[in-house]
């Protein structure tokens, strides 16, 4: 859902911001992830019960809620304030959780190390001169950044002629090369992480994976996790309404449910 192993480009500070507007709707209506990948890029960093880690754009703590349920201490940086309200009232009551409302740009580790630094849809959104050397600055020698992004898997889906012709009606100012636009070719694409890595001192042992697994949308469900990405946040509400509401009508009208077969693309390395 957005993202990419490489990206150069800078980001856009009000466009990574856009989703604390809606902070209720994405903690709703965005899918989670596998349990599998957790437990395995726990298990790559050595991480036990106890042990620190940081999570780079937690959001409402989707992640999060994976990472602290196999007892491990984390530290939650999350930039907007929309999404960490949420996120706090989600730990207000757990000591294995700590919110740190701030960019990760700005972020002071305050000599604290740990043993890994993961990232669940949100590392593309990090200025890309600076992630690296940040990100090595909070690790431990040989502790592991994790970057991780769930795509749709397009080809498997049957309703995605039906709602094609839905994007050629109503969908004309957003882009295909979005994630999650049906007309994208390759949304679960693998960039070249070795790549991105080997540009990077700080960092070792570049790796991908995959996870397959699959979700069930409603209309409704759907409409509501397509209304919590970027591209949809920065239409004008008009246009926003109209591909939402074309979209709900479709999968209600021929579904009723749309099978989104899913992958977390996982991409790792290991600091130096």
């Amino acid at each position: 859902m957005g993202g990419a192993c490489l990206t150069t480009a800078v980001v856009a500070t009000e466009r990574r911001l856009v989703f604390g507007e809606v902070a209720d709707l994405y903690d709703r209506h965005r899918p989670t992830y596998p349990g599998e990948l957790v437990d395995d890029l726990l298990d790559l960093a050595g991480a036990r019960p106890g042990d620190r880690v940081l999570e780079v754009g937690a959001g409402t703590g989707k992640a999060t809620e994976l990472f602290a349920a196999r007892g491990v201490a984390v530290t939650a940086v999350e930039p907007s304030s929309g999404m960490a309200t949420v996120l706090r009232g989600k730990f207000a009551d757990s000591a294995a959780v700590t919110v740190v409302e701030s960019d990760f740009e700005r972020w002071d580790p305050a000599g604290a190390a740990f043993r890994l630094l993961y990232s669940a849809q949100a590392w593309h959104w990090i200025d890309p001169e600076r992630r690296y050397p940040l990100a090595r600055r909070a690790l431990t020698p040989g502790g592991v950044l994790a970057a991780f992004w769930n795509r749709p898997a397009w080809g498997g889906s049957p309703l995605r002629d039906a709602l094609l012709r839905v994007y050629r009606q109503a969908g004309r100012g957003l882009s295909t090369e979005g994630q999650m636009h049906p007309a994208n070719p390759d949304p679960g694409r693998e960039e070249d992480w070795a790549a991105e890595i080997a540009g990077a001192p700080e960092f070792t042992e570049p790796a991908t994976r995959r996870y397959r697994w699959s979700q069930d949308y409603t209309g409704e469900e759907y409409a509501g996790m397509l209304g919590t990405l970027s591209e949809y946040r920065l239409l004008d509400a008009p246009a926003r309404e109209r591909i939402l509401g074309a979209v709900r009508d479709t999968i209600e009208d021929q579904g009723p449910t749309l099978h989104m077969p899913m992958v977390t693309l996982v991409c790792t390395a290991r600091a130096a």
